[in-house]
């Protein structure tokens, strides 16, 4: 018996076999869960699919993923089909993993205050609403005691250049976040935010990640970037009835980076260490 043995569940936004959606949704399948996937619709003249294909490839050999389909979260009424095909193959979910965020990268590019209207707009509409869409849709297919969890990052807490509109986003999701936490309570449906450190993915490349990586290995109480896997477990963790206590919380898996208030041993580059002492 696996963890997820017996449970069924709605993953949205697994790009490739490097999303953080997918970190996530391999360990449920190999805890013997069962997941309906999403994928961003490919272009008409696309006779390739590549947003597709990228997500098959991700899903090929697991038994356990029962259907892929496209998603627009723009789109309220294709929202409601993958509602209406999640009620047909599970009739009832038990977790819902929301993992979408984008900003157009000429916006991540800018400083934030030359971000542009129409870019800020979209942004949020697809980063932030898109939680909230999903959740209303979902309700009727949500299980009481279900758990749906949604990705954010340390950018929208505290200032991290480069991350710019994108953490303005984060800071937004993480306060539906805790409203859709009150409003579905009752139902005992719980609602968290996975907080990564950085870590290679499709997205983070916009957003200059390989150097925040240098940072975090540095400063880190851990002295190191956390995994692909580490942060799968955290995350179906959050998913799981483990955490059945758990609900509006922005839970960390960055190696501590999140609770330092000062460089740390990073600080031993720039500075002697006989320096530091008499200081």
């Amino acid at each position: 018996m696996g963890l997820f043995s017996g449970k069924k569940g709605l993953v949205l936004g697994v790009a490739n076999d490097w999303s953080i959606g997918w970190a996530i949704s391999r360990f449920i399948l190999e805890q013997g869960g069962e997941i309906g996937f999403t994928h961003l619709p490919d272009k008409p003249d696309d006779d390739k699919q590549k947003n597709r294909r990228r997500v098959e490839k991700c899903i090929q050999g697991f038994p356990g993923a029962k259907f892929l389909v496209p998603l627009d979260v723009q789109d309220d009424q294709q929202i409601r089909d993958v509602m209406k095909t999640t009620a047909e193959h599970f009739g009832k979910i038990d977790f819902l993993l929301h993992s979408i965020a984008y900003a157009d990268r000429s916006d991540l590019q800018n400083e934030t205050i030359e971000t542009s209207r129409e870019g800020f707009k979209m942004a949020m509409d697809i980063s932030v609403y898109s939680l909230l869409a999903v959740c209303r849709e979902a309700r009727p297919v949500l299980n009481d005691h279900a758990s749906i969890l949604t990705m954010t990052y340390f950018g929208g807490e505290k200032i991290v250049p480069r991350y710019n509109v994108m953490g303005i986003c984060k800071a937004a999701l993480e306060a539906a976040m805790r409203y859709l936490a009150f409003e579905l309570g009752p139902r005992k449906i719980r609602v968290n935010a996975l907080s990564a450190g950085p870590i290679k993915t499709l997205a983070g490349s916009a957003a200059g990640v390989n150097d925040m990586m240098v940072l975090y290995e540095g400063m880190s109480p851990l002295g190191r970037n956390v995994t692909h896997d580490e942060v799968g477990r955290t995350g179906a963790f959050l998913l799981s009835d483990m955490s059945s206590g758990i609900t509006a919380e922005v839970l960390h898996i960055d190696g501590g980076y999140n609770a330092m208030g000062a460089p740390g041993r990073l600080l031993d580059h720039f500075v002697p260490k006989a320096a530091v002492a008499k200081a």
